[in-house]
Formats: C-alpha cells, sequence, structure tokens
C-alpha cells in the first residue's frame, strides 16, 4: 500500500507511489526510504515535519 506524507507547514505532498524524480528519488519510494536530509521542495522544511495523511 502506497501511502501519502504532507507538508505540516505548507501542504505539499510526497506520494509514494510517484516519489519526487526531479529531487533523485524514484516512484514508488517509500518515505522511510527517503534520505533523511530530504527537504519540502515548496518550503524547505525538513523531513521531520512531515506527516502521514
Amino acid at each position: 500500500m502506497m501511502e501519502k506524507y504532507v507538508c505540516d507547514a505548507c501542504g505539499w505532498v510526497y506520494d509514494e507511489a510517484e516519489g519526487a524524480p526531479d529531487m533523485g528519488i524514484a516512484p514508488g519510494t517509500k518515505w522511510e526510504d527517503v534520505p533523511e536530509d530530504f527537504i519540502c521542495p515548496l518550503c524547505g522544511v525538513g523531513k521531520d515535519m512531515f506527516s502521514k495523511e
């Protein structure tokens, strides 16, 4: 089951099914496998500022 994670600061959504190819994160990449230094592409907050949708 693919999950979605929402940025608490700006609402940008990371969809595991889509990944973030423009950031080097392949489609199908689980949130726990996204690098710890990931930052929101819209507002720049860290991975710790995302909540499961």
